[in-house]
């Protein structure tokens, strides 16, 4: 996967951060191999539990592992913007000078500032996120569905670190805005139904009063989707996957589909197909899609789709980093987008993956969403 990047990275780190310390070898050598188990520490979590995404240790080795390999990214950024720095002043003949003079101060105030933004930045990314409220203006939104208030949860990673405690007030949360639709666009879970038994029993308590609809996302088919389909529905949610439900509210109707994630492919199921999740649908109804990653978005926006929810990217996790992820992801990353009519909107997730956590200048989110008719209409 992303692994032999991570021992070129090693590398560079320990050529220019360690090995120009002042200590002996013996402790450099020590430090050197500290660096190399905590960079590696998702290749050595699936070498010893058969995956990377699911680490069946407690909790606080989780968040020290995390914390310590964020640390070990942040610091190596900084540091290659640094020499990227130092190659410039290279360019103007300065560089030699510039390097002896500051590199020393330097090096040990990028390891302080590596170590307290990764404190915070975890510190951030475990706690219970706060509520964000978004008005969809929907054009021929029926009377009846006029101020329907959905909430959104996504990529809850309910893990070792998302645990049972982490869920409950999440749950606690949700319910507290006494809403008419909860719905979840994918990647609730990092593990087996044998290993989250207990941390996704909170889930049961969600509350609305037209129930809880989810779709999978990639996470789900990653240990089984059929398996996780089954706990969910004993939950009490109605799994969507290529198949649509109708929801009636006020004497109106909308209609609610779900795709499978675009990785099904690879475990010989179904992918994605928004035609055959509305087949049977009435065209008059608002339609409402839920599909984990933000793709086939202008295919679904013609369609027909109102308002497409996602997930999947967390929001970048970091700001700077987001662009990055940006990219990777057609364009969308957080928030609210106008596509062709419709509506697409990227959470930054409610959780996030326990292999990298941290959130800075990104917030996780429970999405409130409100829907409004569009301007103009009576």
């Amino acid at each position: 996967m992303f692994f032999p990047y991570l021992y070129l990275a090693f590398i560079y780190f320990v050529l220019r951060l360690i090995v120009p310390l002042p200590l002996g070898r013996a402790a450099r050598i020590a430090l050197a191999l500290a660096v190399f188990l905590v960079c590696q520490h998702h290749q050595i979590q699936k070498w010893y539990f058969g995956t990377m995404f699911s680490p069946e240790i407690p909790r606080p080795f989780v968040i020290l592992l995390g914390l310590l390999y964020c640390a070990w990214l942040l610091l190596s950024i900084m540091s290659l913007l640094v020499d990227l720095g130092l190659f410039v002043a290279w360019a103007l003949r300065r560089g030699r000078a510039v390097e002896h003079t500051f590199m020393p101060r330097l090096r040990y105030a990028m390891f302080t500032i590596a170590a307290l933004l990764s404190g915070v930045g975890v510190y951030q990314a475990i706690g219970v996120p706060e509520v964000r409220r978004v008005e969809l203006a929907i054009r021929d939104l029926p009377p009846g569905l006029d101020g329907l208030r959905m909430v959104q949860l996504s990529d809850l990673h309910i893990s070792r670190l998302m645990d049972a405690g982490w869920v409950r007030q999440v749950v606690g949360r949700t319910n507290a805005l006494r809403p008419d639709l909860i719905v979840i666009s994918g990647d609730l879970i990092d593990g087996t139904p044998q290993a989250r038994e207990g941390d996704i029993a909170p889930l049961a308590g969600l509350r609305a009063r037209h129930g809880v609809i989810a779709s999978l996302g990639n996470h789900e088919y990653y240990f089984g989707a059929e398996r996780w389909t089954r706990e969910f529905e004993r939950l009490g949610m109605t799994v969507l996957v290529n198949r649509h439900a109708v929801v009636d509210h006020g004497g109106s109707r909308m209609t609610v589909a779900g795709v499978a994630d675009r990785v099904a492919s690879r475990f010989d199921m179904a992918g994605p197909d928004t035609a055959r999740a509305l087949q049977g649908a009435a065209p008059a109804f608002p339609v409402i899609l839920l599909s984990h990653q933000p793709i086939e978005v202008e295919a679904n926006a013609r369609a027909g789709v109102d308002v497409q929810l996602s997930g999947h990217t967390h929001g970048g996790m970091v700001r700077g980093i987001d662009e990055v992820v940006k990219r990777a992801n057609g364009g969308y990353v957080s928030g609210r987008y106008s596509v062709g009519g419709m509506w697409l909107y990227v959470s930054n997730g409610t959780g996030l993956w326990n292999g990298f956590p941290i959130r800075l200048g990104v917030p996780a989110e429970i999405t409130e969403f409100t829907l409004k008719r569009a301007p103009g209409q009576t």
